[in-house]
């Protein structure tokens, strides 16, 4: 299981392998709050451009593996 800090760089790596494992280590619970947090911080003022780039890939991301998995 990865530590937390580890967990949200991987997320927000734009690296989609790395993406993938974080996401798929989640919990169901802590893969919707991750979800929103992610929804939140790709949209809302007050984040860096950068961090909300990364927000939107790993969304991408996380977004293609769901319809693929026929979610």
């Amino acid at each position: 299981m990865m530590e937390l800090e580890e967990m949200w760089a991987a997320l927000l790596s734009e690296d989609p392998p790395l993406i993938r494992k974080a996401w798929l280590e989640l919990t169901d619970d802590e893969a919707v709050a991750v979800l929103a947090h992610l929804r939140r911080m790709s949209v809302e003022a007050g984040w860096a451009e950068v961090q909300q780039l990364a927000a939107r890939a790993a969304l991408r991301v996380i977004q293609a593996d769901v319809e693929a998995s026929g979610f």
